[in-house]
């Protein structure tokens, strides 16, 4: 029987959920959360070993022998040292596309909040201030229809397509930047180079993974490029984004507002500059955590994991 460890479950499955297909497969050890120090001595013995956050280093990975099998309980890879992993024989597996529903959801969440100021208006209203009204309709401030205006979305993956399904029924013009337009053509939306895409924007949506190529893309260049009526959203990668330029073009009016779902440091445990910034929303990097996801995530691993012990891996990456 095989030992599978899976090291932080908490914010896959906070209880709501069960691991029993996943027991099923052998003998299942779950830990909610495993800081830096007790990584080696949990994952010690386990031919299979799950990780959402939890780093695996080349050092931790050189001291477990008996590991055969990582799986990411997540779509982005980046805490394991791929090539480590595969120099020492180990194969490494992800989640794709378990949360395009529950994260295009989410941006438009955002945009919703922006656009309409429910939050705003509902506190108001608890205030006193729709019964202190001379008018039986009032408006804090303008609010935005999105039909006719211009979504665009960089990066145009299963998540970015989805997006532009929401927006596309919103009645909203769908443009975006991708690698692969030809690929991932399709009805309604028109392929832009960078530069247009910044330029032409109502909400301007992130959804490609980080790399050294895109890192810090979204900078005081970019906004500066941007309609200042613009709505930036972000539940891709906080690295994509220079954080301090976003502030200052939240703060100088460059552009209107922001939603963000991810930041450069998370938990922000030394602060960061956007936290108490004017007309910026963030969330807990919660928008792929639907129930409905997280049950696919833990469905789509134990599919991983009956795959690689039958000698048939699926979903590997690096290769």
């Amino acid at each position: 029987m095989k030992n599978i460890v899976v090291l932080d479950g908490h914010t896959a499955n906070p209880g709501d959920l069960t691991w029993d297909a996943l027991a099923a497969l052998g003998k299942l050890t779950v830990y909610d959360r495993t800081p830096p120090d007790l990584v080696l001595e949990r994952a010690a013995g386990a031919q299979v070993l799950l990780t959402n956050k939890t780093v695996l280093k080349e050092e931790t990975l050189a001291k477990l022998p008996q590991l055969r099998l990582v799986s990411v309980l997540a779509t982005g890879y980046n805490v394991v040292d791929v090539a480590a992993a595969q120099r020492q024989g180990v194969t490494v597996c992800n989640v794709r596309g378990y949360a395009a529903n529950s994260v295009a959801q989410h941006v438009f969440a955002m945009v919703l909040a922006v656009a309409n100021r429910i939050a705003e208006h509902s506190q108001h209203t608890a205030a006193g201030g729709w019964a202190a009204a001379h008018d039986w309709s009032y408006s804090l401030t303008p609010i935005w229809e999105l039909a006719g205006k211009t979504m665009g979305i960089y990066g145009f993956g299963q998540i970015g397509q989805r997006v532009a399904d929401l927006a596309l029924a919103f009645g909203m013009n769908v443009i975006a930047h991708h690698k692969h337009p030809e690929r991932d053509r399709r009805a309604g939306v028109a392929f832009v180079d960078f530069e247009t895409l910044l330029a032409q924007s109502d909400v301007l949506s992130l959804h490609a993974p980080l790399n050294a190529d895109n890192q810090g893309i979204m900078n005081a260049s970019a906004f500066a490029k941007m309609r200042s009526s613009a709505i930036f959203i972000n539940t891709g990668r906080g690295g994509l984004v220079v954080e301090a330029d976003l502030g200052k073009a939240l703060e100088g009016g460059i552009i209107a507002a922001a939603g963000l779902d991810v930041l450069s440091e998370e938990p922000p445990k030394n602060g960061n500059p956007l936290l108490c910034v004017k007309n910026c929303l963030i969330t807990p990097h919660n928008a792929w955590a639907a129930r409905e996801a997280r049950q696919r995530l833990i469905a789509e691993t134990v599919e991983n994991v009956r795959a690689f012990l039958a000698g048939e891996p699926r979903n590997e990456v690096g290769r």
